[in-house]
């Protein structure tokens, strides 16, 4: 090992805030119940600002054992924020930080004298609002992940866990490195006053310790496609074909999200693209009433945009091949439908603005299964029109 110890100085970080796209999941438990409520795995994606060492009034400092650390805090503004849409809720949701409560925590060396790999912490006080509701909670949500750099940017396509677990939990999680979790949830969310004070003993709503316990992580891409979807996907159930009409809104934060990584991104030629929140809602009778067609959050819906040799996002030629083999789930009253392989969509870009471009279902069937494994439905057919998007470099939450 190296006699020379290192600290957070010789990153020359620059004295100005780190904006970055965040992807994330939450695992709510609704009721005011939490043995007996329904879990729910929500997506979440948005746009979050860390203040941060060397910006004025953040300390870097070196313990007595020869940690170095630098502090930091995520701050609240009206445009940052994660959102997300709740199949339980039938409705919007959005986490954002608490104004009143400061969000602080650090980056630490876990190894002295060794910047990286190191702990990164938040003391986390949040705010759930919905278009309804505004909770609030009572404890501290300690934040805490292993990162390989500042900012911890997650390699485009990777997933949150190490391995593809199936299923809205409960089990045990296994975060990746640059992934953050939430450490001590259970947690539950009060009504909230006007100062955001939780009021009373009845909770709302719980966040989870598991399959989705507040976790996070921060992407680059070049490109953000939030878009409204509709169309439909077929169903076999018992020998017989439903068609399922669908449709789902970005200003509610359903529909799609697509976020474009151009070569400068990522390690290979061409321009790759994730397919990070779907929200798409209909009625099935075969299902048993109102379904919501999702992404997995384990399971990374990856494809490319263009020919693939392109060196920059801005090379790529219209009309362009979109492919994603999207990791699709089916939310239904009598429980959740997982697709046991990825399902092949393809379509044609006019440009960077979606609207019009029609995303079809090609290659084998996919079966549909239980938690446990088992086959209940088979995926035969899927077809997914863009609508109206919103098209830029940044996904405020207020968008």
């Amino acid at each position: 090992m190296s006699s020379l110890r290192e600290t957070y100085e010789s990153l020359n970080l620059e004295p100005k805030p780190i904006r970055p796209h965040i992807l994330a999941a939450a695992t709510v438990v609704f009721g005011d119940d939490y043995y007996a409520g329904r879990r729910e795995t929500i997506n979440l994606s948005g746009f979050v600002q860390l203040n941060k060492w060397p910006m004025p009034g953040f300390e870097h400092r070196v313990d007595e054992k020869g940690h170095a650390e630098l502090s930091l805090e995520l701050i609240s503004a009206p445009e940052v924020g994660i959102k997300g849409y709740s199949y339980e809720l039938d409705d919007r949701i959005q986490v954002l930080s608490n104004p009143f409560l400061p969000n602080t925590g650090h980056v630490r060396q876990i190894v002295p004298g060794k910047n990286f790999p190191a702990g990164f912490y938040i003391r986390r006080f949040g705010i759930l609002e919905t278009s309804t509701l505004r909770l609030a909670h009572r404890n501290v949500i300690d934040i805490y992940g292993v990162v390989d750099g500042i900012p911890p940017y997650k390699k485009p396509l990777t997933g949150p866990y190490l391995g593809a677990p199936r299923g809205d939990g409960p089990f045990d999680v296994v975060q990746a490195p640059n992934v953050v979790r939430g450490t001590t949830l259970p947690e539950a969310w009060y009504p909230a006053d006007d100062e955001n004070n939780p009021v009373g003993i009845t909770p709302t709503v719980f966040f989870a310790a598991s399959a989705g316990p507040c976790m996070s992580m921060l992407v680059d891409p070049s490109m953000i496609m939030q878009v409204s979807m509709e169309g439909s996907v077929d169903v076999e159930i018992d020998g017989r074909t439903e068609t399922i009409e669908l449709a789902g809104d970005y200003r509610k934060a359903a529909g799609t999200e697509i976020l474009l990584f151009g070569p400068e991104k990522h390690d290979g030629a061409g321009v790759l693209a994730q397919m990070s929140r779907v929200a798409m809602v209909g009625t099935s009778e075969a299902l048993g009433g109102r379904v919501m067609l999702r992404a997995s959050w384990p399971r990374v819906s990856g494809g490319t945009l263009g020919e693939g040799s392109e060196d920059s996002l801005s090379r790529v030629r219209y009309p362009a091949d979109l492919h994603i083999d999207a990791e699709f789930e089916l939310v239904t009253p009598q429980g959740n439908l997982y697709a046991a392989s990825p399902v092949h969509m393809a379509g044609r870009l006019q440009d960077l603005e979606p609207t019009g471009t029609e995303l079809a279902m090609g290659g084998a069937d996919a079966p549909l299964v239980g938690t446990e494994g088992g086959v209940k439905a088979r995926l035969t057919g899927a077809r997914l029109v863009m609508r109206d998007a919103h098209v830029g470099e940044t996904a405020a939450v207020n968008i």
